[in-house]
């Protein structure tokens, strides 16, 4: 073991360990994780779930609300001084404003902290007066979980399976064009390095447009202030890594670095802190694209579940030295896109699709829950008689257009896990993309959702 890495674990634990004790002392801390899969709407979930719980009319499934336990809930300062705020004021505002409009996707990591004062239960919680509990919020794009898997891979092994899936997808056309005229036994030479991490770069951002969920490093995607640096300026060649001074050599050396660098330092000092998690997925839209991209999010799925996985094959494990994640809500976005006969059916998806993993994973305790759900509603519902039968429409602002349509988006079948089945007979779903309607929200009501309050209830409800 790097003498480096186990110093550093060891004072992570020494710094978690007075963490734990002033919290059982003080105030507890949650700190839930907030992700999603190509857009799926982690801002809009974020913003919407603390708009609601600050104004609670709208989360009756929330029984700490139902039972007047909840006798407050302000925000906070953070508690990190050197990760950005999530900007919550700016994005209720776009939600909630004259013009309303979809804030800005998560680029980088941010933070927040809501705070709530419950009333005591018990025999003496009349002379103990009220206690607090603190929400930590961390949102972080989705992309960086799945470098998690890029842990356990040599880049030979990464640049093996990497280059099979490019060999079935047009968007990587350009690359393997160009990768027929490289040696990796070659000198490396950093003109040509540089070029290659382009044109690799250039095929992951096709790939996610593409609506594949496995568009990995995620730093090649997003990469902020490491934006040309060699950490992020690599990219997969067939023969895996040559001798020194070779590309190949190179690319397999950046590739390392990028593990230690970039993967191990986020993992560590904010993913491995996190108690609870929630993963966003935009299930409609794979739906869309037909078979394979349901496929590619069912394996996005099982890579994501794996992070979480105790003991020995747990990477979470290994970097934090334990596991902390108790609670994992998996959740499809845009509920209102169809109508509610089929949120039941969206929901019964989502669990299709992370069945296969939650069997194999052993979570040592761990719960797990799938639903279908709406951050924000955007749509209204109706019902026509069309073709002598009955048709379930939603009706909303198109993206874009300002104008008004209500359209049938199609129905999921009964038994939504046998579209995980070769040779299933798909259905002709039509998702559109809706602007936010224009909101009056009375005193007391947060913005309009679905099931925002059964994603609270699972994920703090033993808390509250």
């Amino acid at each position: 073991m790097d003498i480096r890495h186990w110093v550093e674990d060891v004072t992570r634990e020494v710094e978690d360990a007075g963490a734990r004790l002033s919290e059982a002392m003080f105030d507890p801390v949650i700190r839930l994780g907030v992700t999603g899969l190509a857009r799926a709407g982690k801002t809009v979930f974020i913003t919407s779930l603390v708009a609601n719980l600050l104004d609670r009319g709208r989360m009756a499934g929330l029984d700490a609300e139902r039972a007047g336990r909840i006798e407050a809930a302000f925000l906070r300062p953070q508690p990190d001084d050197t990760v950005p705020r999530f900007a919550y004021e700016a994005h209720l505002g776009a939600l909630t404003g004259p013009t309303p409009h979809w804030p800005d996707s998560t680029r980088a990591i941010s933070e927040l902290r809501l705070s709530f004062r419950l009333r005591p239960r018990g025999l003496f919680g009349a002379v103990q007066g009220a206690r607090r509990l603190h929400l930590d919020i961390v949102d972080y794009p989705g992309e960086w979980l799945l470098d998690l898997a890029l842990l356990d891979l040599s880049y030979a092994q990464w640049s093996a399976q990497v280059l099979d899936r490019m060999a079935r997808r047009a968007e990587a056309r350009a690359y393997l064009d160009q990768l027929e005229q490289v040696d990796p036994s070659a000198p490396h030479d950093d003109a040509l390095a540089a070029d290659l991490a382009g044109h690799f770069a250039a095929y992951l951002h096709a790939a996610r447009d593409a609506g594949h969920m496995d568009s990995t490093p995620g730093r090649m995607l997003l990469p902020g202030d490491l934006e040309g640096s060699p950490v992020v300026s690599f990219a997969p060649l067939p023969d895996g890594a040559g001798g020194r001074g070779t590309l190949g050599y190179e690319m397999a050396r950046r590739f390392a670095a990028y593990k230690r660098k970039v993967i191990r330092p986020f993992f560590r000092d904010h993913f491995a802190r996190i108690d609870r998690q929630v993963v966003l997925v935009d299930a409609l839209s794979a739906l869309a694209r037909g078979p394979e991209a349901l496929a590619d999010l069912e394996t996005a799925m099982t890579g994501v579940l794996s992070a979480f996985r105790p003991g020995r094959s747990g990477r979470l494990a290994r970097i934090a030295g334990r596991r902390r994640v108790d609670r994992i809500l998996f959740a499809a976005t845009k509920a209102d896109h169809l109508h509610h006969t089929d949120h039941d059916r969206l929901s019964a998806l989502m669990q299709a699709l992370t069945r296969k993993a939650r069997d194999r994973a052993d979570f040592a305790g761990a719960r797990t829950e799938a639903l279908a759900l709406a951050s924000l509603r955007s749509t209204t519902e109706e019902t026509r008689h069309q073709d002598g039968r009955d048709l379930g429409f939603v009706r909303g602002r198109l993206a874009g257009e300002g104008r008004v349509v209500a359209y049938h988006p199609g129905s999921l079948p009964d038994d939504p896990a046998r579209l995980l089945q070769p040779g299933a007979d798909w259905p002709d779903i039509t998702p559109r993309s809706f602007d936010p309607a224009p909101l009056t929200l009375p005193p007391g009501d947060g913005p309009p959702h679905i099931r925002l309050d059964r994603a609270a209830q699972f994920l703090l409800a033993d808390k509250l």
